[in-house]
């Protein structure tokens, strides 16, 4: 014989102030940039454990879903990052081009970091198209994919800065002389005769350590908040 669940008031409570706080977060609507929302998680996510940063962090995604431009994905693991962070809403893209193109007609993009496509590359060429995001976004591991969209995003107080150089040196070579200047800098991925660093901070293109970088073709792409 089934036997009906006693009726549990006390957690039927928590469940509705969950549901009418997303609903008045999403009532409120987007902050006004990506380094205004990443400073605001930031602070939303202090103090929390593991496991309640998590269930905040999904929360929080989705609603960046529903109020942000369109996402569109490009490569296996942007779509498993994307599903983890967004939920289900983007679309995926077949070709790297085809995810940028969509940037330019206003969406977003999250696009996987591998050897076989330097198409952030192509950032250097067309300085409309910013980086703003990586993920994952911790300080456990290096990021796997790249969040591209037209609104650059300022500085947090807590970032990476993504910077590309074609110099033929090795990366230990390219990241003592970045020392020199007074930028850290950490090699990323190699392809198509390009190299992608992370820079430790927020530095700007036109910053004027990077004068005297390595490489015939470099700058910087964009930059991307820590968590």
């Amino acid at each position: 014989m089934l036997v009906e669940p006693e009726a549990d008031a006390e957690r039927l409570t928590l469940d509705q102030a969950v549901a009418e706080a997303v609903r008045a977060r999403l009532a409120a609507g987007p902050r006004p940039s990506p380094d205004a929302e990443a400073i605001g998680l930031r602070q939303a996510l202090a103090g929390l454990s593991p496991d309640e940063a998590a269930a905040v962090r999904a929360v929080l995604g989705r609603i960046d879903a529903a109020h942000g431009a369109p996402l569109v994905v490009w490569g296996g693991a942007s779509q498993t990052l994307a599903a983890d962070r967004h939920g289900l809403k983007a679309r995926a893209a077949a070709t790297p081009e085809q995810a940028l193109e969509a940037v330019r007609q206003g969406s977003r993009a999250l696009m996987d970091l591998t050897p076989a496509k330097a198409w952030w590359g192509r950032l250097l060429a067309d300085p409309e198209l910013r980086v703003v995001g990586a993920l994952p976004d911790d300080r456990n591991g290096l990021p796997r994919a790249l969040l591209v969209q037209k609104t650059p995003s300022g500085p947090t107080g807590d970032d990476r800065t993504f910077w590309i150089t074609d110099s033929p040196a090795s990366d230990a070579r390219i990241v003592e002389t970045m020392s020199a200047s007074g930028l850290a800098a950490m090699p990323l991925i190699a392809a198509g005769g390009l190299k992608l660093f992370m820079l430790a901070g927020y530095v700007q293109p036109e910053d004027a350590r990077l004068a005297s970088a390595p490489g015939a073709l470099s700058g910087v792409i964009g930059a991307a908040a820590l968590f």
